[in-house]
C-alpha cells in the first residue's frame, strides 16, 4: 500500500531489522502504517492490563554513526528543534551497535509525532550523506539450546519451544537413520554420517514427546563416501571476537576442528585491520558444520 520496498531480517534473533527503501513519501506512508500498527498493539494489550496511562509508540532507527552529528546539530540544536517541532522524544545512542558503524536513534510519542519526526530525520540524512564505508548492524542469533523432539529441532524462547527451521533438523534426521551401509551398486551419498549423543529430558506431560538435547559430531561409517571433493570457504571475524572462537590455549578451535572434520586456519592479525580471516577447508557438510559451530561460539 505504501509503494516502498520492505525487507525484514532473519527471524532467529531477539531483534529483527526492517529496512524500508523508496521515495521519501513512500517511506513516510510505510512508517505511518507501522506506527499505527504498533499503537493498535499497545491498545489491544492494555485491554487486558490494569495500567491506566497508555505508553507511547517507540521505534528504534538504525543510523550510520557518521550522520548522527548532523542529526544532533551544533550543541544539540538540531535534535532540540526536532523534539520541539514534532512533540516526539528523540534520543541518539552514545555507543555504536555491536560490530557495526551504526547507532540507534530511539523515537517515542504518538504515531503522528513519530511520522513528523521521521520526515525531519530523513531530510537531515538526505542533506548529509554518510561519510566513508558503513558496516551495517546485524542482530546476533539468540544462543539458546537446541532441543529435538519428534524429529524436529526447537529453540527455547521464554517458556515456549519454537520450531527451528535450521539445518539441524536435517542433521538430526540424518543422524537417526538406521542404515549407514549403502547396498552394492548404489551411489554413495556425498555426506559424512553423524554420530549422535542424546540426553533425554524430562517429559512435560503424558501427551508430549520426551525432549532430547543432542550433540552432533561427524564420524566415518563403512559404506559412506568419506572423501567427497573438498572445497574452501573464507570468513572474516572481528578481532574482539576471535578469542572466544580460539578458546584458552586453542581448546575451542580444536574442538570445532574435531567436531566438524574440517581444516580451519586463522590468519595472523594484520596491523590496522579490525578483522581476522578464517579459512575453512573440507567437504560441503564439514564446512557448513564448522560455520555453524563458529557462529554458535
Amino acid at each position: 500500500q505504501s509503494g516502498a520496498r520492505i525487507n525484514i531480517s532473519e527471524g532467529n534473533c531477539p531483534e529483527r531489522i526492517v529496512t524500508i527503501t523508496g521515495p521519501t513519501d513512500a517511506i513516510f506512508k510505510a512508517f505511518a502504517m507501522i506506527a499505527y500498527k504498533f499503537e493498535e498493539d499497545i491498545t489491544n494489550s492494555m485491554s487486558n492490563s490494569t495500567a491506566t496511562s497508555k505508553p507511547p509508540v517507540t521505534l528504534r532507527l538504525v543510523v550510520p554513526a557518521s550522520q548522527c552529528g548532523s542529526l544532533i546539530g551544533k550543541g544539540g540544536s538540531k535534535i532540540k528543534e526536532i523534539r520541539e517541532s514534532t512533540g516526539a522524544q528523540v534520543q541518539v545512542a552514545g555507543d555504536m551497535l555491536p560490530n557495526s558503524t551504526e547507532r540507534a536513534v530511539t523515537i517515542s510519542g504518538t504515531p503522528d509525532a513519530i511520522i513528523q519526526c521521521v520526515k525531519q530525520i530523513c531530510v537531515v540524512m538526505l542533506e548529509s550523506p554518510p561519510k566513508g564505508a558503513t558496516i551495517p548492524y546485524r542482530p546476533k542469533p539468540a544462543s539458546t539450546p537446541v532441543i529435538f523432539a519428534g524429529g524436529q529441532a526447537y529453540t527455547i524462547q521464554g517458556q515456549y519451544a519454537i520450531p527451528h527451521p535450521d539445518q539441524l533438523t536435517k542433521l538430526h534426521q540424518l543422524a537417526m537413520q538406521q542404515t549407514p551401509f549403502t547396498p552394492l551398486g548404489q551411489t554413495t551419498p556425498a555426506f559424512p554420517a553423524f554420530a549422535v549423543l542424546t540426553v533425554a529430558g524430562k517429559q512435560r506431560s503424558s501427551a508430549a514427546p520426551p525432549l532430547q538435547v543432542i550433540t552432533i559430531f561427524p564420524c566415518i561409517c563403512p559404506g559412506l563416501d568419506a572423501s567427497p571433493p573438498a572445497s574452501t570457504h573464507e570468513l572474516t571475524i572481528p578481532n574482539d571476537l576471535i578469542g572466544c572462537i580460539i578458546g584458552r590455549q586453542g581448546t575451542k578451535i580444536n574442538e570445532i576442528r574435531q567436531m566438524s572434520g574440517a581444516q580451519i586456519k586463522i590468519a595472523n592479525a594484520t596491523e590496522g585491520s579490525s578483522e581476522r580471516q578464517i579459512t575453512i577447508t573440507g567437504t560441503p557438510a564439514n564446512i557448513s558444520l564448522a560455520q555453524y559451530l563458529i557462529n554458535a561460539r
